[in-house]
């Protein structure tokens, strides 16, 4: 693993590099031979082989650059790269070095790139392929591929996925906390979970919820932060006198844009997002952004209110501290910074990491959410693990 260039310490740099905020506690890296290693850490830190072993710990060779790399990557898992064509299809062909013997099952894949979820439903239908995007498909559509199919094999599964409400802290009006927190009161939860997933979501902070969530807030403790409450109509009563004291009221209403990429499962709940914030006298224009010039646009702050959907990538808090909450982490899209110890640990409003272990899960959780600025909506909770053509075969399931 070319750790030096996944913690930027290496000459060349990747482009973008939002996992370099897992490794702020790794010292050094030693090794024993052509077998060991060994990684020091500047605390103990149960979670960090997890971190380690998750699918967004990729090894980098070391002698390839990572322009190289973004062109024709290499490495030792179960396909080898063939080709990719942009907007169009990747191709990876069986790799016969592969350490599983007998393995993969596949000479290898076509992924066809269809934007339209539309069109790509058709193409399904039709048989022209075998498995669909686990993550365009969304419960509405999968059930009309039943309808339409019964042939298909679909399933739903946990995914720990929250989709969010961004507000640009550095921006006024929502520099104001009063602001943010009469955005927060303004969103009806439960019409986001029933539009966007016939009811199959679940209400959360950062963390998955539970059961499946083993670190999520009990609903009893969400139930108490702003917005949270299930009483809908007492909470955008109490929004609307936040913004009747920041000088908006019926006649006088704020105009803004809200900014989402543009793919279905985003701008679906941005489009809900907008008619909630009517209720208290917010005017939105939606604003779709292609997925290439999306994350660039986030992490450099150029938005005002944004519709994000945010996946992380093992259900430990450690991740999800590191890469969306710590100072200067490119995941960090609102910029939320509180040093509040200035001995280069990570902290929550002055919580160190160890500290809200400490303090137990339910606390961890209320530390996760006091910071206020990305506003979890809800958690897809059911997400279309895939559509199937009846007879192909599939060796196990990979969580996403």
């Amino acid at each position: 693993m070319h750790l030096d260039l996944l913690t930027g310490k290496a000459i060349e740099k990747l482009r973008i590099n939002p996992r370099k905020a897992w490794y702020k506690n790794l010292e050094e890296v030693t090794t024993n031979g052509d077998f060991e290693v060994t990684f020091h850490l500047k605390r103990s830190q149960p979670a960090f082989i997890a971190l380690l072993a998750s699918g967004f710990s990729p090894v980098y060779p070391c002698h390839v650059s990572p322009r190289e790399m973004r062109s024709h990557p290499i490495g030792t898992g179960p396909f080898k790269f063939v080709e990719f064509k942009p907007n169009e299809s990747i191709k990876v062909t069986r790799n016969p070095d592969y350490w599983k013997k007998d393995r993969p099952y596949l000479d290898g894949i076509e992924y066809t790139i269809i934007k339209n979820v539309s069109t790509g439903v058709l193409a399904f239908l039709a048989g022209k392929v075998d498995m669909t995007s686990p993550y365009y498909i969304q419960v509405p559509v999968l059930n009309d591929i039943k309808n339409q199919d019964p042939q298909a094999i679909c399933n739903l599964v946990p995914v720990n996925v929250n989709r969010n409400v961004m507000m640009n802290r550095e921006a006024p009006p929502f520099n104001d906390p009063d602001m943010r927190k009469a955005i927060a009161l303004s969103l009806d939860r439960k019409a986001f979970v029933d539009t966007l997933t016939l009811g199959k979501g679940d209400f959360g902070g950062v963390m998955q919820p539970p059961p499946e969530g083993v670190w999520g807030m009990p609903p009893e403790v969400l139930k108490t932060l702003p917005g949270y409450d299930p009483d809908v109509p007492k909470n955008r009563a109490e929004a609307r006198q936040i913004m009747e004291k920041l000088g908006y009221r019926a006649d006088k209403r704020l105009a803004i844009k809200v900014s989402t990429r543009n793919v279905q499962p985003y701008r679906d709940a941005a489009i809900i997002l907008i008619d909630q914030l009517k209720e208290i006298y917010i005017d939105a224009e939606l604003e779709v952004v292609d997925t290439v010039q999306w994350y660039p646009k986030v992490m450099r702050g150029d938005y005002t209110v944004g519709l994000n959907l945010t996946g992380n990538g093992l259900d430990d808090p450690d991740q999800t501290l590191y890469e969306n909450f710590t100072c200067g982490a490119e995941g960090n899209y609102d910029r939320y910074c509180n040093p509040a110890r200035q001995d280069g640990r990570p902290t929550i409003d002055g919580i160190r990491p160890e500290e809200a272990q400490e303090a137990g899960v339910g606390d961890r959780a209320q530390a996760d959410r006091r910071r206020g600025p990305a506003d979890p909506v809800a958690q897809p909770h059911r997400h279309v693990l895939a559509s199937l053509r009846k007879g192909l075969h599939v060796d196990g399931q990979q969580r996403l």
